[in-house]
């Protein structure tokens, strides 16, 4: 039998960038063996530059204009941590995150993009609107259209403040599209108007004589209020119809509704206070093989480094065409190879779009405006974006090349029972780490052996007054983020224990690590762990021990204990009829983690899926029991009709569900419709028996959302009528923005088939 290859060797990509997407593309393409990616951005959705023009202009839709990471990172089998950088410790090789614990790494490459220079502006940070992080921009971009909407017989006036390509192209776009409303509105599209205030004599100063001539033209007949060699000394807010004013140092004032800041490139604070060797402007100085100067295990690429010996404007076109180069010379950093030296392309060709049909062709002295080079520029865009659609399924055929040797070699197999364990040495190192991050009170009363003490088992005192409720439950880890996991699995197990009325007393991790070097195994179960401790800083409660194993993937298992007393504690039986039912959270995880796995779903929809499956179910079990609810369980793997199945025959009643009442995940609905389906959904299908009506309602959309089985679900209870409306109100106010009223309690009239569909507005008594 081949011996599984172990991690051996992390690298961490800062940022999604666009040199880093190709990065990812090519490594999915052809992987290096022993190598974990890691990719830690804000953003699960990138912009590609050379669409975001004509997404403003409505040229492109959002999806169109994005490369969502998370299909790609899938088919690279990198891991995704959403977070935001904020530091490095070189020293130590960690990247520290908003959110995350450190995140170690053997080879670092940064492509995190740059950010407008403001700041030194008065007011310019509190009430202008920068073209970077780009959702922002597009934010404040619908506001604006909103307010075109809302009033569409007032006067808009926009601003924008930098007068480069960027700036330029921005203004160009945003003035067609309100135009092109304005028009279908029938309004005069005069009634918008847009002033482009620039420092310099002339627009696009990096580009050649002829462009910068062309570009002035034709903002003059655009009726664009140019403000040139003026430079920006304060934003202000004022009083009245526009709520903003650009002063500028020579005393020109112009009042607006909306002012965008497209200035020249500054880097990030982080970046600059990293301890990388900077250029004068703090970004990343970088050789020609796109390695720090300072730090040769670091590379950068993109808009946060500068080739020092061959400097190019911050463009989206040289981040392009770094990321093959970038990629070579990652593989060839780890497998102990020279590297090869990039030398970017002197003359570059833009192609600007107008917003109006015609692209602006600029290469060196050329320039001239064509509706062919539109075409031309978007047969290049959509190639290029085609590349993060559309993936070849090269499975496990896929070719790999052998990583670099590693000081102790692995074995070549690996062991079963105990010899599976995780090393001494590694777990001792997790403890100590994860120990030394706790900084919320727990009560150890009642734990007598801990986590602390090298004893065979925890020991832990039971009250006497107080009944102890047990669960187990555990899975292969939804994502390749092992923090966020640890987080899942605390939060599905302890929901049995809320679900009764229970509170947590103590928690045993039981973990699987992938094989991996002692340094690289450590890392992972850090992460693991931290994101267990996470979970229960919440309520406040002990991790009292565990077990470790090695094996080919992540697999986290939780044992809950906690404490109730036994007349208070909520069953499954207690309903009746005339209550009615509510449904703390959406549905949807098992249907979108399943599309999640074909490179079907859409980073977002699995961004919001898993927001809500770490909010604890903690303080609506809490409100519940305060709204005296008579039944409750938590909605988990038998999906939503198998857990009402087991209230309605606990509680020997009958139940009618509002069928297109129930709330669902972004994209939930959608990957349904495209036939994806949970591999455990066949099996919840057949509580479908028990539905007395569920012929009527087979083809209905929301139909096999019934059955998707739900990680981390929320809770599903019976409480009095009188109660709703209060009960409703303090979920929603508690962060459970999805609570509804999914059904009513009846009396069991149809034993073998006790429950009913309706549709709201259509019941069927």
């Amino acid at each position: 039998m081949e011996s599984l290859r172990p991690i051996v060797k992390d690298l961490v990509l800062l940022g999604g960038g666009h040199s880093h997407a190709i990065v990812l593309r090519q490594w999915g393409m052809r992987p290096l063996a022993g190598v974990q990616i890691t990719l830690i951005t804000n953003l699960a959705d990138t912009p590609y530059s050379g669409m975001l023009p004509s997404h403003v202009a409505g040229l492109y839709d959002f999806d169109q204009a994005h490369i969502d990471l998370r299909p790609l990172t899938r088919f690279a089998q990198a891991r995704l941590f959403m977070d935001r950088v904020i530091g490095l410790d070189l020293e130590r090789r960690r990247v520290i995150c908003a959110h995350h614990p450190p995140v170690a790494y053997d080879v670092l490459s940064i492509d995190t993009g740059s950010t407008p220079a403001m700041v030194a502006v008065p007011g310019a940070a509190d009430h202008a609107v920068p073209a970077k992080p780009v959702p922002q921009l597009l934010q404040a971009w619908a506001r604006v259209r909103q307010q075109l909407e809302a009033s569409p017989e007032r006067p808009l006036t926009i601003a924008v403040v930098g007068g480069g390509i960027g700036g330029v192209e921005l203004t160009l776009n945003m003035q067609a599209r309100l135009q092109r409303r304005l028009k279908e509105l029938g309004r005069p599209q005069d009634q918008v108007t847009f002033h482009l205030f620039h420092r310099r004599a002339e627009l696009a100063p990096e580009r050649s004589r002829a462009t910068r001539h062309y570009l002035q033209r034709l903002c003059l007949r655009r009726r664009i209020q140019l403000h040139l060699q003026q430079t920006v000394a304060a934003v202000e807010t004022i009083g009245g119809p526009l709520p903003y004013r650009v002063r500028c140092e020579s005393g020109l004032t112009v009042a607006c509704d909306r002012i965008f800041w497209v200035t020249q490139a500054a880097a990030p604070d982080w970046v600059r206070q990293s301890g990388l060797a900077n250029d004068s402007q703090g970004f990343i100085a970088v050789a020609d093989t796109l390695q720090s100067r300072s730090h040769p295990n670091v590379f950068a690429a993109g808009d946060v480094a500068t080739m020092v010996n061959h400097p190019r404007p911050k463009a989206g076109v040289f981040a392009v065409r770094q990321g093959k180069p970038l990629s070579l010379n990652l593989r060839r950093h780890l497998q102990g190879q020279p590297l090869q030296p990039f030398r970017p392309q002197r003359q570059f060709l833009t192609l600007i779009d107008t917003g109006r049909g015609t692209a602006i062709a600029s290469r060196g002295p050329f320039v001239a405006e064509s509706c062919l080079f539109r075409y031309w520029k978007d047969h290049i865009d959509q190639k290029f974006m085609a590349l993060f659609r559309d993936f070849p399924e090269m499975g496990a055929s896929r070719p790999s090349d052998v990583v670099v040797r590693s000081a102790s070699s692995p074995p070549p197999m690996y062991c079963a029972g105990c010899g599976s364990k995780v090393g001494r040495p590694a777990l001792e190192q997790v403890l100590q780490r994860i120990q030394a991050d706790v900084s919320w009170p727990v009560d150890t009363a009642d734990i007598l052996v801990g986590l602390t003490a090298a004893e065979d088992a925890a020991v832990v005192r039971v009250p006497h007054d107080r009944a102890m409720v047990h669960t187990a439950d555990g899975f292969r880890a939804l994502l390749a983020d092992p923090f966020i996991c640890g987080q899942i699995a605390v939060h599905h197990s302890l929901s049995d224990l809320f679900a009764m009325g229970a509170t947590p007393q103590s928690v045993l991790a039981l973990a699987t690590v992938p094989y991996a070097l002692p340094a690289q195994q450590t890392e992972i179960l850090y992460q693991l762990l931290s994101g267990v401790q996470k979970a229960l800083s919440q309520s406040h409660t002990p991790l009292v021990g565990g077990h470790t194993s090695e094996g080919p993937e992540l697999v986290l298992s939780i044992v809950a204990n906690g404490l109730a007393q036994p007349q208070r504690l909520l069953r499954k039986q207690g309903m009746a009829p005339g209550e009615v039912l509510i449904l703390t959270k959406p549905l949807g995880t098992g249907v979108l983690f399943a599309a999640d796995m074909r490179r079907q779903a859409k980073g977002r929809w699995i961004e919001a899926a898993v927001a809500v499956m770490v909010q604890s179910n903690q303080a609506a079990a809490q409100c519940l029991i305060q709204h005296q609810a008579t039944a409750c369980t938590d909605v988990t793997g038998f999906g939503f009709m198998g857990h009402l199945l087991e209230l309605v025959q606990a509680s020997q009643v009958g139940a009618v569900l509002t069928l297109n009442q129930l709330p669902a995940l972004q994209g939930a609905r959608q990957v349904l419709a495209q036939g994806v389906r949970s591999s455990l959904h066949p099996q919840n299908q057949t509580a479908a028996q028990a539905i007395e009506n569920g012929a009527d309602y087979i083809d209905h959309p929301d139909w096999p959302l019934l059955f998707d089985p739900q990680t981390s679900g929320g809770l599903l209870a019976a409480v009095p009528p009188d109660q709703v409306e209060s009960c409703l109100a303090t979920l929603h106010q508690a962060g459970y923005a999805h609570s509804l009223v999914v059904g009513r309690v009846i009396p069991r009239d149809n034993p073998t088939q006790p429950i009913r569909i309706e549709e709201w507005g259509r019941s069927e008594e």
